[in-house]
């Protein structure tokens, strides 16, 4: 892969990572409700997640739903299921969470990887990625390189998202405000459905 590829792969990463969608929206969400420091493992648990998506995408498992299309349609559903319940947890949440006192918690590291494997917008990011980027010539090691990309650019993008949820935290610390802005933030997470349901 030259230079000017895996810059153009690191802009791709950046642009779908940066981009809302149902990661980005949890997490703002989880910055105003829990703050920075207990969302981190989610934020981790997103590129770890994301990056092991790519590297099965990568090494055979986009082939594998290619040729299956019914286990597509079960990612789908189990995606959008969980999607769905993930936004009534946080339309339903009224407290902002301080130093564990909290109705709710954030999402664990290992509940955020496992979401990738049914998060829409991370599968599209996965796919176009090993399409666009990697090379038939050499396909063990640009699919390695497309996650390193991803891997070096998703966590500190996502990261932003929380960092925006916590500078909203004072102002969002007037129940009635929170409580509009958790079922905006529930809502906006379903809505991030629709390219999937088109």
């Amino acid at each position: 892969m030259t230079a000017d590829v895996f810059f153009a792969l690191l802009v791709f990463a950046f642009v779908s990572s940066i981009t809302p969608g149902p990661n980005n929206v949890m997490l703002l969400a989880s910055g105003v409700n829990f703050g920075f420091w207990r969302t981190v493992p989610h934020m981790l648990g997103i590129g770890a997640g994301l990056v092991s998506l790519l590297l099965a995408v990568g090494f055979g498992l986009g082939a594998l739903l290619a040729a299956y299309p019914s286990l597509h349609l079960v990612l789908k559903v189990a995606g959008g299921a969980y999607l769905l319940y993930l936004a009534w947890r946080i339309a339903s949440s009224r407290s902002i969470g301080n130093s564990g006192k909290t109705a709710g918690s954030p999402m664990s590291f290992l509940s955020a990887a496992a979401f990738q494997w049914v998060n829409p917008k991370a599968w599209v990011m996965a796919v176009t990625a090993m399409v666009l980027y990697t090379s038939p010539d050499k396909p063990f090691g640009s699919v390695l390189l497309v996650a390193v990309a991803f891997g070096i650019v998703n966590v500190p993008c996502v990261s932003s998202w929380a960092g925006f949820g916590v500078a909203l935290r004072r102002f969002l610390a007037d129940p009635a405000r929170l409580k509009w802005f958790n079922i905006a933030m529930g809502l906006l997470l379903a809505a991030t459905l629709w390219p999937m349901l088109r």
